[in-house]
């Protein structure tokens, strides 16, 4: 349906505008061009009068005066159906244009005008009709927000997207610094671990600092030559006289061994002669099996122990020699010359002064960053500080404007009251000029009052002229008062000819 209908708006009427089926409601919702349509037919002729805006006002002015037009089409149309075109409602726009379509056809078969549809209504129908548009028209004033409403709630969404598009940059901006303090911490620490690391080397290359001495004399030198044959003859004497008393501890380890386990079999052998030659139980017999069972295993048992022992000392010793030639290899690596270890400081030198000059640059990138954070602080600074004047601008502009709403609001009370006291004023002063006209007639001519006179006196009372005459001596002819005495003249006469025709139709 929506595709017949772009159809025969884009093809067959030719609108201002392009319409397809995913902007249907969009283009519709202020109504400008549903009185276009209504135009090419010679239905709207006020449409000189819409506006293509999409304001409050706008949409309001444009649907007060389709109103009366689709009512005279006889299309359902209220203020609902007006709310959801205008909100735009899926379906409202589509289905009240297939209805305008519908409407549209049978109008165009009938072949009348707009002006001829109008005359063939009723007259109180037509009355009934301009105080149905001025009530659709009121309601839709209260369906349709303010324009000043609208635009207060577009401001304060915008303003809302501000906040918290500041909010998500803060939130940014808070994990960038905490990840830029959790990788400061971090350089920081590594930056402990390098110095007291370096500081570790710088003091082991100083502890390996050999004071080579000056070259020394011939006699000097076999000196020295000597006191380290002696000292190498010392220690391999030491080492002899350690293995030769290893050696002796173990043979005497073994003899004590051979003569204990002698001693213990002859002294076994003895008890169990003397025992058997005591008692021949084989309760007793079993006793002393188990017996010495015991004492081979406890025996077997020392002797783990005491060959444990010795391969302990065997492992110390080991341990001890390869300490001192891990010791002798150290010894012989540290004596290096002079020209290795100063090339080795300066090394160590241009090492810490390439660590100085990325210690530096991290401070001097630290600054930068610091400098990038304050002006980006500024910044929001100054936004807020905008943001805060344009509230209190917009402030002040809805209190002047509320001001001059509420003046014209009073202004317009004000003239509504004086109006409407005009007007029971008015009519007062006839319902007393009426009755003190019936009163002095009535004690002129003792309470009988011709018809005819009394007849003329409702006429011009309900007509709302005045009983008494306006003409005073003096005032021209064409004053106000000479005018209202013609106008009641020729009311007064066209009722006695009204009454005149009534009475000869009835004769």
């Amino acid at each position: 349906m929506s595709e017949i209908l772009c159809q025969w708006l884009n093809q067959e009427l030719s609108v201002s505008r392009t319409v397809n089926p995913k902007s249907f409601a969009k283009v519709f919702s202020n109504g400008y061009l549903i009185g276009e349509v209504l135009n090419k037919f010679e239905l709207q002729d006020d449409f000189s009068e819409f506006s293509e805006s999409r304001v409050a006002t706008a949409k309001l002015n444009n649907f007060s005066r389709l109103e009366p037009t689709l009512h005279l089409l006889g299309v359902q149309f209220d203020q609902n159906v007006a709310h959801s075109i205008i909100t735009e409602k899926p379906g409202a726009a589509t289905k009240l244009l297939y209805q305008l379509y519908i409407a549209l056809q049978r109008k165009k078969k009938s072949g009348l005008t707009g002006l001829e549809m109008q005359a063939l209504q009723p007259q109180a129908n037509a009355r009934f009709q301009n105080m149905k548009s001025e009530a659709f028209r009121e309601k839709l004033k209260t369906l349709i927000p303010r324009q000043t409403d609208f635009n207060l709630m577009r401001v304060t969404y915008r303003f809302q997207e501000k906040i918290k598009h500041r909010n998500e940059d803060l939130e940014k901006f808070q994990r960038f610094q905490k990840v830029k303090e959790d990788q400061r911490c971090f350089n920081i620490e590594k930056q402990r671990l390098n110095r007291r690391r370096q500081n570790e080397i710088m003091a082991k290359i100083q502890a390996a600092v050999i004071q080579i001495p000056k070259p020394a004399s011939n006699r000097t030198m076999k000196a020295l030559e000597t006191q380290k044959m002696t000292k190498k003859r010392k220690e391999a004497e030491d080492v002899a006289e350690e293995i030769r008393n290893f050696e002796e501890l173990i043979k005497k380890d073994l003899q004590a061994k051979e003569s204990s386990s002698r001693t213990f079999l002859d002294t076994t052998e003895q008890i169990i002669s003397d025992l058997l030659n005591t008692y021949s139980d084989d309760d007793y017999i079993k006793k002393i099996q188990k017996r010495l069972e015991e004492d081979a295993f406890a025996r077997e048992q020392r002797e783990k122990r005491r060959r444990r022992l010795l391969m302990d000392q065997l492992i110390a010793h080991e341990a001890q020699e390869e300490a001192y030639r891990e010791e002798q290899l150290i010894h012989r690596l540290m004596r290096q010359s002079q020209q290795e270890r100063r090339i080795a400081v300066q090394l160590m030198h241009a090492r810490h002064e390439k660590e100085v000059l990325w210690q530096n640059r991290i401070f001097r990138e630290k600054q930068y960053e610091e400098r990038r954070l304050k002006d980006f602080q500024d910044a929001l600074d100054r936004e807020a500080a905008l943001a805060k004047q344009a509230k209190i601008d917009f402030e002040e502009q809805i209190f002047r404007e509320k001001e001059i709403h509420e003046k014209i609001a009073v202004e317009r009370a004000q003239a509504r009251y004086e109006k409407h006291y005009t007007i029971c004023g008015e009519i007062l002063d006839q319902i007393l000029d009426l009755s003190t006209k019936v009163a002095d007639y009535r004690m002129l001519t003792n309470n009988l009052i011709p018809y005819k006179m009394m007849h003329d006196w409702k006429e011009l009372f309900f007509n709302g002229k005045p009983i008494y005459e306006q003409v005073r001596p003096g005032l021209p002819r064409t004053s106000s008062g000479q005018l209202i005495e013609l106008e009641k003249r020729e009311l007064l006469d066209s009722n006695d000819y009204e009454d005149y025709k009534v009475h000869n139709d009835m004769e």
